[in-house]
C-alpha cells in the first residue's frame, strides 16, 4: 500500500522546496495526494509547481495556490526571486481560490496522508478555522521550530532565523498550541547541505535534476553560502550551495532512519513579535527531531534524486 503524502509549500523562493519535491517524486512507494502552496505571491508558486510536476511526468498530481500574501498575516512584504535567472522560461501563474487549497488538504487529511508543512503554516491554521478539529486526525509534520542549541560548527543561528515560523508566527503558534506535531528544527536542519559537487550528477539525471542544478547555481551567486559558512563553519562541506531543510523534513515524514527523535514538552511565547518556543513540562507534547546524520542525508537525497 502506497504511504500518502500532502505537500503544503512556499515553493518558488529558497530552492529546498524545490529539492525536497523532487525527492518525494522518486521516494518509492509514495503517493502525494496533493499539493497547496503558501505565502503565494497571486498564483505565481503554484505555477511554479505546476511546472516541475509537467518536468518530471507528473502533471495528475492536484495543486491549488493557498494564502496570499495579501492575507495579512505576514510580518513583511516578500518576492519570489528573479524568474528568467532561476526557471528557464517564463512560467504563468496558477492562482485558484483560497477555499480550493483548503478543499485538497481537506481531501488528503481523510484520505491518510502525512501533512508535511515546509512553509509557513497559514494554510494549516486557516484549515483548522474553516474545519474545526480536523487537524486532530492530520499526522503532522512541521519544518521549523528552534528548541535547542545549534551544534558547534555550524551557523550559529537563534530562532528571528526560522522563516517558517516566523513569517507568520500567528499561525505558528495557533498550531503549536492546540496540536502535536512532529517538528524538524532549524538546528537540526542546518546540519544538512546541497552541495556544488552534486550539480553534475543533476545535470544529468533528467529535466527536473537540469532544473535543480540551474537553481542550486542561482541561489549559489546569490547567497554565498560557500564563502557565509563553508569555509566558516567546520560542520558544513566547503562547497556547501543551500540547506537542505526541507528534503530532511520530508525524508523524517517518510520514515528516514538517520535522525533521532526525542517526545518533549513545548510551551510558546510571543516577545516583541518574535515567537519564542521552549521545552517546558507544563507545555504541550510533541515528537521533536533532536539530532540528525547530515552527512549521510546529503548523500542519502542525491542517490534518490539522481
Amino acid at each position: 500500500m502506497a504511504l500518502k503524502v500532502h505537500l503544503d509549500t512556499d515553493l518558488g523562493g529558497d530552492t529546498d522546496d524545490l529539492c525536497a519535491l523532487a525527492m518525494l517524486l522518486k521516494w518509492p512507494g509514495v503517493e502525494i495526494t496533493g499539493i497547496t502552496t503558501v505565502a503565494e505571491d497571486r498564483g505565481r508558486r503554484a505555477g511554479y509547481t505546476r511546472y516541475a510536476l509537467a518536468l518530471a511526468g507528473r502533471p495528475d498530481i492536484p495543486v491549488a495556490a493557498g494564502a496570499d500574501g495579501s492575507c495579512g498575516r505576514y510580518r513583511s512584504a516578500f518576492d519570489v526571486p528573479w524568474e528568467d535567472v532561476y526557471w528557464p522560461e517564463p512560467i504563468a501563474p496558477a492562482p485558484t481560490p483560497l477555499a480550493d487549497a483548503l478543499a485538497l488538504l481537506k481531501r488528503s487529511i481523510e484520505a491518510g496522508a502525512r501533512i508535511v508543512a515546509i512553509g509557513p503554516y497559514t494554510n494549516l491554521a486557516l484549515l483548522d478555522e474553516a474545519y474545526p478539529g480536523l487537524l486532530a486526525r492530520a499526522d503532522l509534520y512541521l519544518m521549523g521550530g528552534h528548541l535547542h542549541p545549534i551544534p558547534a560548527g555550524f551557523p550559529t543561528w537563534d530562532n528571528t532565523s526560522d522563516w517558517n515560523v516566523q513569517f507568520d508566527v500567528t499561525s505558528a503558534r495557533y498550531l503549536l498550541e492546540r496540536y502535536s506535531p512532529t517538528l524538524i528544527p532549524i538546528e537540526v536542519t542546518v546540519q544538512t547541505a546541497l552541495r556544488r559537487a552534486y550539480l553534475p550528477a543533476l545535470r544529468a539525471s533528467g529535466a527536473l535534476g537540469h532544473l535543480l542544478a540551474r537553481q542550486a547555481e542561482a541561489i549559489a551567486a546569490d547567497w554565498k553560502n560557500e564563502e557565509t559558512y563553508g569555509r566558516t563553519c567546520a560542520g558544513l562541506p566547503d562547497d556547501i550551495i543551500n540547506f537542505q531543510h526541507d528534503p530532511l523534513a520530508c525524508a523524517v515524514a517518510l520514515g528516514w532512519e538517520g535522525v533521532t527523535i526525542e517526545s518533549t514538552r513545548v510551551s510558546t511565547e510571543v516577545r516583541d513579535g518574535w515567537l519564542y518556543e521552549r521545552v517546558d513540562e507544563a507545555g504541550r507534547e510533541m515528537r521533536v527531531i533532536t539530532a540528525v546524520e547530515g552527512a549521510r542525508f546529503n548523500e542519502f537525497w542525491l542517490s534518490l534524486v539522481t
